[in-house]
Order: structure tokens, then sequence, then C-alpha cells
């Protein structure tokens, strides 16, 4: 695992200090990383982006702040919404692809949260086991306040579209029914109940149907 010096994540924080995004919506972040200095840098490159941190050095841990090790979490519900879990690959006892391969099989409304692996090693074929287990993206270290960002924006629009796609979803206007029972007749003013034959409906003809909404298209942004 590629560790920063304690001098070089100060001379980041000092580069990045005046560059801190406009305020915007809060994204939740729970950032998973064994090494001190690398869990400090991920998360002050988050707060720079305007982010809420929760840092853990540990997978079980991670499991445990979420409530997945079987013991009741250690903060109230509202308190726990997480947008986005970024954890570094290579951990003892926990990796990062197993905490991942952990959160995409609960049952848990917890396996829809997007979860970004972090390495110092640039091997394919680990980046492709980790995004065919479900992961959002895959950041070699170190990780730069652009990906940070990119992330971000991400996350905003894919839960943006989520929103437009419930409202604009059309299953959920109700249509008016007809009773059974009921005379078509019966509805229909007494002056076209009687219609010459020449000038009555084609029957022949049916209504148009129309299709639901088409699924969102899944996310392309990777490098």
């Amino acid at each position: 695992m590629l560790s920063l010096s304690t001098t070089a994540c100060n001379t980041m924080e000092d580069k990045f200090s005046d560059h801190k995004f406009p305020e915007s919506k809060q994204l939740h972040v729970l950032a998973v990383d064994d090494s001190f200095v690398d869990r400090k840098v991920i998360e002050r490159l988050l707060e720079l982006s305007s982010c809420k941190v929760t840092a853990v050095e540990s997978g079980s841990r991670a499991l445990q702040y979420l409530g997945l090790d079987g013991e009741k979490s250690s903060v109230d519900f509202d308190d726990l919404k997480v947008n986005l879990i970024i954890t570094d690959y290579s951990m003892p006892g926990m990796t990062g692809y197993q905490l991942l391969k952990k959160l995409k099989q609960t049952s848990s409304a917890l396996r829809k949260i997007p979860v970004v692996i972090m390495s110092s090693e640039n091997i394919m074929t680990r980046i492709d086991r980790c995004l065919e287990e479900g992961a959002e993206d895959y950041l070699v270290k170190p990780v730069k306040l652009s990906d940070v960002k990119r992330l971000k924006d991400h996350i905003l629009k894919g839960e943006g579209d989520n929103k437009k796609k419930i409202n604009d979803d059309p299953s959920s206007v109700q249509q008016p029914t007809q009773k059974l029972d009921e005379d078509p007749s019966s509805v229909l003013p007494p002056s076209s109940q009687q219609l010459p034959t020449h000038l009555s409906c084609d029957r022949s003809v049916s209504a148009p149907a129309f299709s639901s909404s088409e699924s969102l298209a899944k996310r392309a942004w990777f490098n």
C-alpha cells in the first residue's frame, strides 16, 4: 500500500485550501482506510468538496458503523444516511473487496449505496473484479481533488435522475376504469346513439398504445 508522509499531507492541504467548492447539497461519505495518513488525505479532499465525512480504519469498523455486524449502530438512523462509501483495497483483516461483497450481498437498502475502491496498484484483473462485483469506480492512489469532484457530481446527478424517474413514472398515475356491467351506450349523448350507418365509427381502428418511460442509462464515466 502506498502511504503519503505527514509532510506531503500538509503540503496537499495547503495547496488546495483556497480551492474549496461552493456549498451545495452535502453528501455523507464513509471513508475506509487502515493508513492514518491516507485516511486523513481522503478525508481532507472530501471536506474541501463540501462533503460530510465519517472516517474509519477497517472494513469491520465500517460494518459496525452501518449496523451490519449484528450489533446496533452507534449512531441514529437519521445521522447514518450515507451517500457514498470509499474504501482502500488492501487492508488487514477485511479487504476493500470483501467489504464490497458484504455490502452488495446484504438484503437491506444499504446495498444500493455506491462503493468506490481505492488502490495504489493499477491491476486490470483487480479492477475488473471490483467492477463486476458492483463497485461504482476504481481510483488509483494518490486520489486527486478532481477525482473527488467527479464522484460528487456523479452521485448528485444520480440522485436527481432517480427523483425525476419517480415523478415521470406513468404507472404512478391512476387511470379511470369502466365498470364491466356498464352499458357503453348509456354514457353517449342521445343524438349520437342513433347515427346513420355511413357516419358510424370504425371500430376496427385500435387505440394507440403508450409505452412506459425508458429506464435511466447506466453510468459511463470511468477513465
